[in-house]
């Protein structure tokens, strides 16, 4: 069962090592992730499910990375000291890959042993440590995703096991004249579409923003949310947004999605 779901940023910078003096411009982002790990400690997740925007990504099937365990390794960001290793949930990934194939969904399997830093970076930054199910998606249309999202839903609603899901993504890299992709308009309206889905657990929402606005707003955030938000599809869970800021023109969204589990 699922007994917990969050969407994170996952900038390297949320990591001390790497963030340094930064951490200190978007101390709203780090406080909101420290209080997310203390919810998912207490939430007893044998399972992490993390669908991410930086995994292996295939044109037209959605994947999951299958390998006998997984290393965080984030030398390619200047850092030396930042390690960890998860273990998979083979079980459920096989599960997976049979519902979702019978589903007639297209899927596939991957094989790394080293987590993408869209994993590495909120496995890390959370602090928690589980088995994981490493998720990607892929270049299918939004409804796809949602799809893809509902499917997976069938499937952890009939698992015995604690199952945590945690959809990470930066939002518009475009929201000044500095950020990473320049300033654009877009990037603009796309966070602020996005901050009222999350707000209204609307999936109608999300699935209407403007496709030109999803392009041009430079994201890493859409689709690992329409899969979230396919997995809580007629789930019921208060949405709660613990902090939103764009310190260095990329938009850091932390949101929670809270169970009644009594």
């Amino acid at each position: 069962m699922i007994v917990f779901a969050a969407f994170t940023p996952h900038t390297p910078l949320l990591l001390p090592p790497i963030g340094k003096e930064s951490l200190e411009r978007m101390s709203a982002t780090a406080d909101a992730m420290e209080r997310l790990g203390e919810d998912l400690r207490a939430a007893r997740p044998d399972t992490i499910v993390i669908i991410s925007a930086h995994a292996t990504q295939h044109d037209g099937a959605f994947s999951a990375n299958l390998h006998d365990s997984y290393l965080v390794d984030m030398r390619d960001f200047g850092d030396l000291t930042t390690t960890a290793e998860f273990e998979p949930n083979l079980s459920l990934i096989d599960a997976i890959q049979r519902a979702i194939r019978r589903a007639q969904i297209p899927f596939t399997l991957d094989s790394d042993a080293t987590l993408d830093y869209g994993s590495a970076v909120p496995l890390v930054a959370l602090g928690v440590k589980a088995m994981i199910v490493p998720i990607s998606f892929c270049n299918l249309s939004p409804k796809d995703h949602f799809a893809f999202g509902k499917a997976l839903k069938d499937v952890f609603a009939n698992r015995r096991e604690r199952i945590a899901v945690i959809a990470s993504g930066d939002l518009s890299h475009a929201l000044t004249s500095d950020a990473p992709a320049g300033y654009r308009p877009e990037g603009e309206t796309f966070d602020a579409a996005v901050r009222q889905a999350v707000v209204q657990a609307s999936a109608a929402q999300l699935l209407t923003i403007d496709e030109e606005v999803v392009e041009k707003s430079e994201e890493c955030a859409y689709r690992p949310l329409l899969v979230l938000f396919g997995i809580l599809d007629q789930v019921p869970a208060d949405p709660e947004v613990l902090s939103y800021e764009s310190p260095f023109g990329v938009g850091y969204l932390v949101a929670q999605f809270r169970f009644n589990l009594s």
